[in-house]
């Protein structure tokens, strides 16, 4: 579904690419920290430390990159299609290998890797039947994809992803509503099956990181499904 049936705010809106491009300096020192830790750490299903070749989907900065390796996850690749954010991620030192790509169609090879993330980009996907079967495609026989995403309830109430420029405008980046059963039907299309979904609610130990969110105390914030590569 488009946002901008839901939009309430009106910000001048700019593609991921553009956005992140220029957002990517400030990104670590805005995004919420418990949009994505706190569910990783909550996953039961995947098997962190028994993974040995990792790709990380819409990489960004490497917060993703740098949680799986504190993790022992040993070699991991990062793709993302802005190359302002790889850059970032690069100085992390986690990453095997880098490359600007769509996270639909990259140029890896198949089969190669025992772990798959995506970790806050699915909002920025027109659809999603391509990313799950990319994934499908780069997953080892019983690999994992771990997708953490921005939860859907968030949009649907008017809030998109944004960031602010220097001179305070507030600019938002193109965002699309995928409902869990679009997630659903294309996880089971691209021959994934459905290990475990958990969801985020803003909660007082949530708002330590982000205090200026109160107002949406009790909203369900964002969502983590794992799937197997059959």
């Amino acid at each position: 579904m488009d946002f901008a049936d839901f939009d309430k705010r009106g910000y001048p809106t700019v593609a991921a690419r553009t956005g992140y491009a220029e957002g990517a300096a400030d990104y670590e020192a805005t995004v919420a920290a418990g949009l994505d830790q706190p569910l990783l750490e909550r996953l039961t299903s995947p098997a962190w430390i028994k993974f040995t070749t990792a790709v990380d989907l819409a990489c960004g900065t490497g917060r993703t990159g740098v949680w799986l390796a504190q993790r022992g996850v040993r070699h991991i690749d990062g793709v993302d299609v802005t190359s302002e954010m790889l850059e970032i991620a690069r100085t992390k030192n986690v990453y095997r290998d880098l490359q600007v790509a769509d996270v639909a169609a990259t140029a890896l090879r198949s089969s190669k890797y025992d772990l798959c993330t995506m970790v806050l980009a699915d909002e920025h996907l027109v659809g999603l039947k391509r990313v799950y079967r990319e994934a499908a495609r780069l997953l080892s026989h019983q690999g994992n994809f771990v997708l953490v995403g921005y939860h859907p309830f968030f949009l649907m109430n008017g809030v998109p992803t944004h960031f602010h420029r220097p001179n305070g405008v507030a600019v938002a980046i193109e965002s699309h509503i995928h409902l869990f059963s679009e997630h659903f039907q294309a996880g089971a299309d691209a021959g994934l099956m459905l290990m475990e979904f958990r969801e985020c609610i803003i909660d007082e130990q949530w708002l330590l990181t982000k205090p200026k969110w109160r107002k949406y105390l009790n909203w369900p914030v964002s969502f983590a499904l794992v799937w197997k590569c059959s």
